[in-house]
């Protein structure tokens, strides 16, 4: 039986090529963890989580400090067991935050090599609820630079391509300028175009919120994602209530207590857990488990690399959010393949486990550090 012989961590800083802003921050760069797992038979297993745009090396700490030496010795196809264990010995360390996205970033690490060591692409050793492809929506839409010029070439690049669904972000600009950028994206949709619209906990209150949204709501709006704090439960509800527009939330929450609340209590009716930052391929399911028996569809935020495995893997995965190009996710730049997209919608690949490698000549450009 093969056992666990090393827990590795790395940081990386990637630069944009131009900063972009979203409601709440700029962004000019990203951060990112890197797990790698290495077990007694030579077989290994990648995972990853996104750092955050400042103090990145968190994760990174915590996966050497925290969970390496608890993982050393087991047998990875005990993730559970890991998973729980890992949990409970960190619970005054963070539920959330930092070192649930360590937790979550060497739970995907050991999905990884078990779906590998399988021979089986990651979404069919999970037990493969479609065969083929998987729904995408074209993500972006920030606030660049380039205003609406950029904004416009995006979305028509997106249709190009064949999405039928595309996503801007909103609360950034007034309510008028962001009218106008919804304006072009119908325009360009054309009248059949899903459109989910992304505020990045833009507002404090129902009355801002309202204010922002109402103008919107010509445009045939298809989400609103985020538009109050994670926690903010009660404004989520109120909202829910007050529009005639889904309400979608759940990106940067940890463990599924919190998904359930945000549906229960939030009034959330798409859930958007990040297996990054959640506690992993582990819980993500049992979130989606979960919000399948509230009849709520999940939808997770970012990593399509990752998530195209998991949405393609339960009957209730909607969506895969899909970026068309590295420019706001440099984490792609590390892998040595890309996914491949049909008629707006994504191939589920079908090398074994996440079906991509780390490029090792890109990890040694972007890294902080070497493997420890």
């Amino acid at each position: 039986m093969p056992t666990i012989k090393a827990v590795e961590a790395r940081t990386v800083r990637i630069p944009l090529d131009a900063p972009v802003a979203f409601s709440t921050r700029r962004v000019d760069a990203r951060h990112y963890t890197i797990a790698r797992i290495t077990c007694s038979d030579g077989s290994v297993g990648h995972g990853f989580c996104h750092g955050g745009t400042r103090f990145g090396g968190l994760a990174s700490t915590a996966i050497r400090e925290l969970f390496a030496p608890l993982m050393i010795g087991r047998d990875p196809h005990c993730s559970e067991r890991i998973w729980q264990d890992l949990h409970q010995d960190t619970l005054l360390n963070g539920r959330a935050g930092a070192v649930m996205r360590a937790l979550s970033a060497v739970d995907i690490a050991l999905w990884d090599r078990n779906a590998r060591s399988a021979g089986l692409p990651l979404w069919r050793y999970l037990g493969g609820f479609r065969t083929e492809t998987v729904p995408a929506y074209a993500s972006g839409g920030y606030y660049t630079q380039g205003g609406v010029a950029d904004l416009r070439r995006e979305i028509e690049r997106a249709v190009i391509l064949g999405f039928k669904a595309v996503k801007l972000k909103i609360g950034g600009a007034s309510p008028a300028d962001d009218a106008a950028r919804i304006a072009i994206a119908r325009e360009i949709v054309g009248p059949d175009g899903i459109l989910l619209l992304d505020a990045n906990n833009a507002w404090r209150d129902l009355a801002s919120a309202l204010r922002a949204i109402r103008p919107l709501l010509a445009y045939d709006i298809f989400l609103i994602e985020e538009p109050f704090g994670p926690d903010d439960y009660e404004n989520h509800r109120r909202l829910a209530t007050a529009i005639p527009v889904a309400i979608a939330s759940g990106e940067i929450l940890g463990g599924r207590h919190a998904h359930r609340d945000l549906i229960e209590r939030g009034g959330v009716s798409i859930l958007q857990p990040d297996a990054a930052v959640c506690g992993g391929v582990t819980e993500w399911r049992r979130i989606a488990a979960m919000a399948a028996s509230a009849g709520v569809p999940v939808m997770p935020h970012s990593f399509h690399a990752l998530h195209l495995h998991l949405v393609a893997s339960v009957p209730n995965g909607a969506y895969v959010e899909y970026f068309p190009d590295d420019s706001i996710l440099p984490f792609h730049r590390l892998l040595d393949r890309q996914v491949d997209t049909r008629g707006g919608e994504i191939v589920l690949p079908t090398t074994p486990g996440l079906g991509f490698e780390i490029e090792t000549d890109a990890l040694e450009w972007f890294a902080l550090e070497p493997w420890s």
